[in-house]
């Protein structure tokens, strides 16, 4: 029972003793000396020849996807990452996109290995949601992406929750099935319409049963991981019955893949899909940690923070919400800073280069707070701020030194408002994201946060989700 428990039973239930004796012999298993992951190590081009066991992770981010597949000690065998296909801009392409890029993937994995995958998983994007015709798998509405807003529906939700529930937030997994269910239901139900989370749809793409959805992906919509169910007062809802009916914790098996797919991509009889979890959990997850105070900071497009807590701090006002961590709680929150406001105003090299010029054990005079466009969840939970990169110095290396500090100045005052609503203080803080690879950021960080920063030995989702899969082959059901 490793990191995220394998039962979706009340956390009441769960001895700590026997969680954490079971998370501890899993995480020997994937606890392997510090490995550079490479594209194609030599055991690739010799091919698998001992016949091992392989488990595979896929990631599906903003902009792209990603596979990891690992052995039992945690090494990985082979890697890749397809962008999603053109014009995906548009909603209505969304689906097909990510259709076409999880084919893609398995068809990228070396053949030798395939036969040897035993299970995988897949993380998606919290909160993205689709709406599924039952009777033959048709897409009704959506993809609504992770970061849409249904404002509509919030006086609903909120008249119905209990105050500043995780659901109260108009981009919740709740708004967007109200939304939809007001406008298309008002004048009768529809039996066949259902809900799925983006990682559910793909994962039902590979074993073909609908109903099913982990315990990290329903935190949205209502589901409760601390009893095990959804509360009453979701479920006395008149759309209640197009929630995912069956929910476990991340990494339980499913069931087989289907028999096209394991076809078409030489997969093995006995090969299994495991449900799968949030792509911020998994990027966690990838990071190996499960001490109460250590956190993990993902700086990718946005920045988002992850602190395992022993108590649940939930509240709507701020975006903070709590994953259930075996007998803890992975408690978080996201601001809308981050490396989409870098890409905005720098290319990857100008970071590089400008980055060298930087002392990063002095403090840097600029206020800033980077934004792509107005609006901001965490930590200030003010949604009509407005971008602050004034005024810009002459030098592109002071301008840059101003920005990372004060992204890291957002990072701090998220965790310290973690702290203000009750959850255990950050003690150590690991960095997973395009941003772990900036060692000069990583210094300011260091600075600002007060405590030690390090980059996790592993910082793909993709390696987070294969873990995932690893625990379902390793641990069953």
């Amino acid at each position: 029972m490793p990191i995220l428990s394998l039962s979706a039973k009340p956390l009441s239930r769960l001895p700590a003793k026997q969680a954490m004796s079971r998370l501890g012999r899993v995480r020997n298993l994937a606890s392997s000396s510090r490995i550079r992951i490479t594209m194609l190590n030599q055991q690739d081009r010799q091919g698998n020849e001992t016949g091992r066991p392989l488990y595979l992770g896929i990631d599906f981010g903003t902009s792209g996807a990603r596979y990891a597949l690992i052995d039992k000690q945690g090494a990985i065998h082979a890697e890749g990452k397809r962008t999603y296909p053109a014009a995906v801009g548009q909603t209505t392409n969304w689906a097909s996109s990510w259709r076409e890029a999880l084919f893609q993937l398995l068809g990228d994995i070396p053949p030798v290995h395939r036969s040897s995958i035993s299970s995988i998983s897949i993380d998606g994007t919290s909160s993205t949601t689709l709406i599924i015709d039952r009777n033959n798998g048709e897409l009704l509405a959506g993809p609504f992406l992770y970061n849409e807003s249904f404002p509509d529906a919030l006086p609903m939700v909120s008249s119905i929750a209990p105050a500043n529930h995780t659901v109260c937030s108009g981009s919740s997994t709740l708004c967007k099935l109200v939304s939809w269910w007001n406008k298309n239901c008002s004048n009768g139900s529809n039996d066949s319409a259902i809900l799925m989370h983006q990682s559910d749809w793909l994962l039902w793409l590979l074993h073909g049963e609908y109903g099913v959805c982990d315990y990290n992906n329903t935190l949205k919509v209502g589901y409760d991981p601390e009893i095990g169910s959804y509360p009453s007062w979701l479920m006395s809802q008149p759309y209640s019955h197009m929630l995912p009916s069956s929910v476990r914790a991340p990494g339980v098996p499913i069931g087989p893949i289907k028999e096209d797919v394991r076809s078409q991509y030489g997969f093995s009889n006995d090969c299994v899909v495991c449900t799968g979890t949030t792509d911020s959990i998994a990027a966690f997850l990838a990071a190996r940690t499960t001490d109460a105070g250590k956190a993990v900071t993902s700086l990718g497009s946005t920045l988002a923070i992850k602190l395992v807590s022993r108590v649940r701090v939930e509240d709507a006002r701020f975006g903070v919400y709590s994953h259930r961590l075996d007998d803890q709680w992975l408690v978080g929150g996201a601001s809308n800073s981050g490396g989409v406001v870098l890409r905005q105003l720098f290319s990857d090299d100008q970071l590089v280069t400008l980055s060298k010029d930087i002392d990063p054990s002095s403090p840097s005079p600029l206020d800033y707070y980077p934004l792509p466009k107005s609006g901001e969840r965490f930590p200030v939970s003010d949604p009509d701020m407005e971008p602050r990169l004034e005024p810009r110095p002459d030098s592109d290396a002071e301008y840059l030194h101003g920005i990372l500090e004060s992204m890291a100045r957002i990072e701090a005052s998220g965790y310290k408002l973690l702290k203000e609503l009750g959850a255990t203080p950050v003690e150590e803080v690991f960095t997973a994201g395009g941003g772990a690879q900036n060692e000069k950021w990583t210094a300011i960080r260091e600075r600002v946060l007060g405590v030690p920063v390090r980059k996790a030995e592993q910082t793909e989702a993709a390696y987070g989700a294969a873990l995932l899969a690893l625990r379902g082959a390793t641990t069953g059901s």
